[in-house]
C-alpha cells in the first residue's frame, strides 16, 4: 500500500510528462431535464472532498452562495455549483469539494463525485469557442476501453470571480510601478486558457507598457514561438529580437505550462528566453516543479504588484 507521500510524489511527477489528474463529478440534469453531464476539475486544486455538512446562511449573500461552513476552525464560503452551471440535482447537494487556488480557499457543492482519472493534456481540447460565458475552458476525452466519455473542465477561477466581484480595479496603473524597459521591437508572448485571466494579463501588460501576443494554450504558444523564430531567421535575427519574455499558465489544453517551459529551456533556439509561470496552482510542490523545469520566476494569480515584480525579476 502506498504512503500518502508516495501518492503525492507520484501525482506531482505527472507534470514531467504533460499529464495530470482530473476529478470527475456530476451536478444533476441540465435545463431540459434529461441529461446529467460529466464535469471535471484538476485534482491539484482539490484540498479535500467531504459529505455535505451543515451550512450557515449569510444575510445579503449573492445568488448561488449557499452560505458558510466551519471546517476544522476555518470559515469557508460554499457555492452552489449546479445552480451556477444551470443544472438541477436529482438527489440533492450531497458532496462538498474544498478547493485551494489563487491564494483562496472555498467550497463547491455538487451532487456526486464519480472518479479520478489520469490524462495527458493532449486529451484535452479547448472549448472556449463553443461555450457561453466562459465557465468551461476545455473538454477532456476519457477513454475507457472501447468507450469514450467527455467531461467539461470548469474554469473555477472565472466562476469564483463572478460570484465574488471585486470592488477595486484589477489593475491600477498608479501603483503597478514603472514601465518595463523592453528592447525596441520586442514583446511578451503570453499563454492562458482562462478568459478572465487573459483579460487581467492584458490589462497588466498594457499598464506596464509592454506589447504582447496572447494565446490560449501551451501548444499555441510553442507553435507561435517557432513561427516567430522562422521569421527571425529569414531576417538574420535571433528570437530574442522579437520576444522579450514568455508568460505562461500551468493548466492548459494540449500542452501544459510545465511542458512548454521545459521545451523552451531545453531548446538551443529558445533557451535564453526568460519564462515566467503565472498560475492559480500554488504550494511548495508546484513551486519546486517550476524550478525543476527552469522557469525564471513564478507568481500566483492574481496580484498586480507581484505580477509586475516577477516579470521585472525575470527580465533582469
Amino acid at each position: 500500500m502506498k504512503s500518502v507521500q508516495q501518492e503525492v510524489d507520484e501525482r506531482s511527477n505527472l507534470t514531467a510528462n504533460n499529464k495530470f489528474e482530473l476529478l470527475l463529478f456530476r451536478l444533476g440534469v441540465d435545463a431540459h431535464g434529461d441529461r446529467a453531464e460529466l464535469f471535471g476539475i484538476n485534482v491539484f486544486k482539490i484540498r479535500e472532498i467531504v459529505a455535505m455538512p451543515e451550512i450557515t446562511a449569510v444575510a445579503g449573500s449573492l445568488p448561488h452562495v449557499l452560505g458558510v461552513v466551519n471546517l476544522r476552525g476555518q470559515i469557508i464560503q460554499v457555492l452552489d455549483l449546479p445552480a451556477i452551471a444551470g443544472c438541477t440535482p436529482k438527489t440533492g447537494l450531497n458532496i462538498m469539494l474544498v478547493t485551494e487556488f489563487a491564494r483562496t480557499t472555498q467550497a463547491f457543492a455538487v451532487e456526486s463525485v464519480e472518479d479520478i482519472v489520469r490524462l495527458n493534456w493532449n486529451q484535452v481540447m479547448t472549448a472556449e469557442g463553443s461555450t457561453v460565458g466562459g465557465m468551461v475552458t476545455s473538454i477532456a476525452r476519457i477513454e475507457d476501453g472501447e468507450n469514450t466519455r467527455l467531461a467539461q473542465v470548469l474554469d473555477v477561477e472565472t466562476i469564483l470571480r463572478r460570484m465574488n466581484p471585486s470592488d477595486t480595479p484589477d489593475v491600477d496603473p498608479g501603483t503597478i510601478g514603472p514601465k518595463l524597459e523592453l528592447r525596441a521591437g520586442t514583446m511578451v508572448l503570453a499563454a492562458d486558457d482562462s478568459m478572465v485571466a487573459r483579460a487581467m494579463i492584458e490589462q497588466g501588460l498594457t499598464a506596464l507598457g509592454a506589447d504582447f501576443i496572447m494565446v490560449k494554450s501551451g501548444k499555441e504558444a510553442w507553435d507561435k514561438l517557432n513561427q516567430l523564430n522562422d521569421a527571425c531567421e529569414k531576417e538574420g535575427k535571433a528570437i530574442t529580437d522579437k520576444v522579450a519574455l514568455v508568460l505562461t499558465d500551468l493548466e492548459m489544453p494540449e500542452m501544459d505550462g510545465f511542458t512548454l517551459t521545459r521545451s523552451i529551456k531545453q531548446s538551443p533556439k529558445f533557451g535564453a528566453l526568460p519564462v515566467v509561470i503565472h498560475s492559480s496552482l500554488s504550494g511548495t510542490t508546484n513551486e519546486d516543479h517550476v524550478k525543476s523545469v527552469g522557469a525564471d520566476a513564478y507568481v500566483a494569480k492574481f496580484n498586480t504588484d507581484d505580477f509586475a515584480d516577477a516579470i521585472r525579476r525575470a527580465l533582469r
